[in-house]
């Protein structure tokens, strides 16, 4: 018998000893395998610890509202369709597919579409995938012993010197086949501080899918939104365009007739060509925003499969969801992946705790050794050896200590980014809630606005054909008229596109979607 450094008692080929069908007392291979497996089954319970901190997912701030003062039962109305009052619904819950609230078929087609094909769902799912087969492998190797079946052939010269007689030598082949067994006992679980790690990445993955699907939709309503503005301003240019053209060859017959001066015609001539020059910068805003929309859609640009949007195919949501403060940290995923990698900081200063006490490793191997390939499946030939291996760090110059101490400086700083992301989480949320108020009253006054600028347009038009105003009126009148409906326009789009902002501020509602809240948590919870 010959002990090792590390405690192992192994048997070299002693013929004599072994047979497959040999006395009770000779070992067999099953049970110089399965040692290994009892001695690690007897020492389970020492497995039950695990040094570190045991993460708890920090509290969220100590309020129940989002703004300073509270908001309006409901928001101002305004004439029209995308004038109609919202209300604020305190923790109502938000559906899963939330653009369809916005009742717009070709939108919901479009991100249905997005959804499947766009390259950043992609990415983000093959993300997840990989977290999920990192935490796989790791769990093989970390909770489960090492089975290597071994087969190898050498050409060796043989010295008698280590055995005290140097006459003898002798080249001979050597032939071994053997199965080895090592199982590393994770006494302060360190290994299962680093699967914890692992599975909090898998967390961190799927919400960031989450937040890519939020992200798409929300894009594709906000595009869809201002591709419809930007065609309403381009057809309200246009008309007044005609308009002013209009007018201009009612002041070019007047100029001809005495009735006006040659400076009415070129002023006339001037506002008209700086209406005209407002539509290819509007007309270049609406080709990127088409581009645009193809490409969320995960197709080129040149496709004309994207479907055309105006506002009046929208219909605004009059009941708004406001999730309460302690209910936003669970739903947005931005903020549950920054927990996810405050949680896989901690598991990590767990394992550099790990690091710095004894480490246990069980082995065994059974197997055949001889001097030729047919002598492997002869039982006189047999080889085994079974060990424990203890290792326990007493000097690396500070390094283990060092360790510890920068994951802990990592969760600190995880524990402030945490932190900073729930509170602009909060902001993003106030500034939604009051942009909604502010949009409903803007909109409001622009309505009247445009009313009162049309009405005097209109007057000062009649009064100018009598002379009762002179052109400098008409022109300030026309001027003011083409803001408004160019203001009007912009609001109306505002409205709906801070309604979709608020339902991505407070997460979109992806955890009543079962198909895709289990789609983005795959994998085995870690063990505890």
């Amino acid at each position: 018998m010959i002990d090792d450094v590390n405690g192992s008692r192994s048997r070299l080929n002693r013929p004599s000893c072994f047979t497959f069908r040999g006395c009770p007392s000779r070992a067999s291979g099953a049970s110089i395998i399965a040692a290994v497996a009892i001695l690690s089954t007897a020492l389970l319970p020492l497995s039950g610890c695990m040094v570190g901190p045991d993460y708890r997912t920090p509290a969220p701030p100590a309020t129940d509202t989002y703004t300073p003062t509270p908001l309006p039962e409901q928001t101002a109305s305004s004439p029209g369709a995308s004038g109609v009052p919202q209300q604020f619904a305190a923790g109502q819950d938000i559906p899963a597919q939330w653009w369809t609230l916005f009742h717009c078929e070709p939108l919901d087609a479009l991100i249905r579409e997005a959804l499947a094909n766009s390259p950043n769902i992609a990415a983000a799912q093959a993300a997840l995938r990989q977290a999920s087969e990192n935490y796989r492998a790791e769990v093989g190797s970390a909770l489960y012993p090492s089975v290597d079946a071994k087969l190898n052939a050498t050409r060796e010269k043989f010295n008698g010197v280590t055995f005290g007689q140097p006459g003898l030598t002798e080249e001979l082949n050597l032939y071994n086949a053997s199965v080895n067994v090592s199982y590393n006992l994770d006494v302060f679980g360190g290994s299962r501080r680093e699967l914890e790690g692992l599975r909090s990445q898998i967390d961190y993955q799927g919400y960031q899918l989450q937040a890519a699907y939020l992200a798409l939709s929300a894009n594709i309503v906000t595009a869809a939104v201002k591709e419809a503005s930007l065609r309403e301003q381009i057809e309200a240019t246009e008309r007044i365009a005609t308009d002013e053209e209009a007018q201009l060859g009612v002041l070019r017959k007047q100029f001809e007739l005495g009735g006006v001066g040659r400076v009415a015609v070129l002023s006339q001539e001037t506002l008209l060509a700086q209406t005209r020059a407002t539509l290819p910068p509007l007309r270049q805003s609406l080709d990127q925003t088409r581009h645009q929309l193809a490409v969320l859609a995960g197709k080129p640009p040149s496709d004309t499969g994207v479907p055309e949007f105006r506002l009046s195919m929208f219909t605004l949501p009059q009941s708004l969801p406001v999730s309460l403060p302690s209910s936003l940290v669970r739903q947005r995923p931005d903020i549950l992946a920054a927990d996810a990698t405050l949680h896989q900081a901690s598991a990590q200063v767990g394992v550099a705790t790990a690091n710095m006490y004894p480490q246990i490793t069980l082995s065994a191997s059974y197997g055949t050794q001889a001097l030729t390939p047919a002598g492997l499946f002869k039982s006189a030939d047999t080889i085994w050896s079974l060990g424990a291996g203890i290792l326990q760090p007493l000097f690396h110059g500070g390094q283990l200590s060092a360790q510890k101490r920068a994951a802990e400086a990592a969760f600190d700083q995880a524990n402030a980014q945490y932190r900073q992301t729930v509170l602009l989480a909060f902001q993003n949320v106030a500034d939604t809630l009051r942009a909604l108020e502010h949009d409903a009253t803007g909109l409001a006054a622009q309505t009247d606005a445009w009313r009162s600028a049309g009405a005097s347009l209109d007057l000062t038009r009649g009064q100018f054909r009598v002379g009762g105003v002179s052109f400098l009126a008409l022109l300030d009148a026309q001027r003011q008229y083409q803001q408004t409906v160019v203001n009007l326009a912009q609001a109306q789009a505002a409205r709906y596109a801070d309604t979709a902002a608020l339902y991505q501020a407070l997460g979109g509602g992806w955890w009543n979607d079962t198909a895709t809240s289990q789609a983005s948590q795959p994998g085995q919870p870690a063990p505890h």
